[in-house]
């Protein structure tokens, strides 16, 4: 059955609503439509609650993390999206268990400020992350790192409220992570147990430095873009090539269609600007800088880029962070 109307599924939940809203400024690209409900749950039970509902109503639910990995279609989406920036969502518990060795950190805690609050203290183990923008939730959901390692090989255990709203703990010997990719079941992770190590809190804040430093000068990171569009993909002779070398060497840095381009500093990174009014593309052209960019690589190289971005357009459903 489906409710005939939204409030049905949260009037009497800790949450905050609002109704059709504008995701654009959720995301680095900074554009597409809006979510026909945007919920901020304030508590754990509340988000369990949520997410029961929607399964029982037929109400697709979304999770929106730091928005750095997103693309919304311009006509917006259906159904729920959830956003865990509420203080319950965003706390980070040092020494878990009483075990300096081990930290609890939840879904919507920001990567960014948890790898520099863990060097002020001395706790090396996510330095990897340095540079990467994502919530704790959507950096495990797609495995998120780079040539330094990532947020998977921390990783203790991790808490999903399912799509049936219970919570379910998974250890780290049931957890397998892959390139961009976790064997996790659909759902919202609630929070995560992270491993780190005491250390020289001066050596840890030279390594995010010194990490951050070379994303900033490989990377254009001021850009409207979600940083790498694609994944590197497993050439036919097996080994593993970068995506950005090969939209290069297919000569498609600088390409346009309308508002999008190819970044001329990173082949991999896509990114809008701004027209003549002053405000940002449309996420179709976008898309159909996308669609190019793989059909000239597969003529090229004979192989199929698949996207990293997460794309949201209403009518398909997608569980998990973005």
């Amino acid at each position: 059955m489906i409710v005939t109307s939204p409030s049905n599924l949260y009037a009497d939940l800790d949450v905050q609503a609002e109704l059709d809203a504008p995701l654009g400024p959720h995301t680095w690209f900074g554009i597409g439509g809006s979510a026909d409900i945007l919920i901020r749950p304030n508590t754990l039970e509340a988000l369990s609650a949520l997410a029961r509902r929607c399964r029982r109503d037929g109400m697709p639910l979304r999770v929106l993390g730091s928005g750095a990995n997103l693309l919304v279609d311009d006509e917006g989406v259906d159904g729920v999206v959830v956003k865990l920036d509420t203080e319950a969502f965003r706390r980070v518990e040092f020494n878990a268990d009483g075990g300096i060795e081990r930290m609890r950190v939840h879904g919507g805690a920001s990567m960014e400020r948890l790898v520099q609050e863990c060097a002020r203290r001395g706790l090396r183990g996510l330095e990897p992350m340095s540079g990467i923008p994502a919530s704790l939730g959507g950096a495990i959901r797609m495995n998120a790192g780079g040539k330094f390692g990532a947020i998977g090989d921390a990783v203790d255990a991790v808490a999903v409220v399912g799509e049936d709203g219970e919570l379910r703990v998974y250890p780290r010997s049931e957890l397998e992570f892959g390139y961009r990719s976790t064997n996790l079941p659909a759902g919202t992770i609630a929070w995560a147990s992270l491993r780190v190590e005491p250390d020289d809190p001066i050596a840890c804040r030279d390594r995010v430095k010194e990490i951050f430093a070379y994303k900033k000068s490989t990377q254009p990171m001021s850009a409207n873009s979600a940083g790498c569009m694609f994944r590197n993909p497993v050439m036919p002779d097996g080994t593993r090539e970068s995506a950005g070398r090969l939209i290069d060497r297919a000569g498609l840095k600088g390409h346009r269609v309308g508002s999008a381009f190819v970044s001329t500093e990173h082949g991999n990174f896509l990114a809008v600007d701004r027209g003549d009014a002053g405000r940002l593309g449309r996420t179709d052209d976008l898309r159909a800088l996308v669609d190019h960019v793989q059909r000239a690589v597969e003529r090229a190289f004979g192989v199929r880029l698949e996207t990293e971005v997460v794309f949201w357009r209403r009518g398909e459903s997608h569980g998990g962070h973005s």
